[in-house]
């Protein structure tokens, strides 16, 4: 089979929500390995402007603890694609990775528990931390 005949490996979006970026620090574990190891697909990991911002919110007014950790996220962000979204479209972060998941229809990583719910909600396929030790998903890809 020559090249231009085998099926493209598909390629999945992840939006990150802004406490997927404290995990390394947070449970010491690599996301991106577990990322791969967990997907075993091609993948794409996406950072909304609203997500940025709110890191960048924790990096500047953020306790000494907060605002190093920040920058550490921030960090692991420029390994991402970043996404504007619409100021007046978006609202709250929260919001706006809803939004964008269900636009298109890609899996989130967050631990936010309010977060979850809202994205089970309308059958979103959320990644997770389970047990602390290793990520998890939630829904079908």
């Amino acid at each position: 089979m020559s090249a231009e005949n085998k099926p493209a490996k598909r390629s999945v979006k992840i939006i990150l929500d802004s406490n997927a970026f404290f995990v390394p620090l947070q449970f010491r574990i690599d996301i991106f390995e577990e990322l791969k190891a967990l997907l075993n697909m091609n993948f794409e990991l996406i950072l909304l402007s609203p997500i940025r911002r709110e890191l960048e919110k924790i990096a500047e007014k953020g306790s000494p603890k907060m605002r190093k950790k920040a920058s550490f996220a921030l960090k692991l962000a420029e390994k991402c694609k970043f996404f504007e979204v619409n100021e007046k479209f978006a609202g709250s972060p929260d919001d706006a990775i809803v939004q964008m998941a269900q636009k298109w229809n890609c899996p989130v990583f967050t631990n936010d528990r309010e977060l979850r719910k809202r994205l089970r909600n309308i059958n979103v396929p959320i990644i997770y931390v389970r047990q602390k030790s290793r990520l998890e998903i939630d829904g079908r890809l």
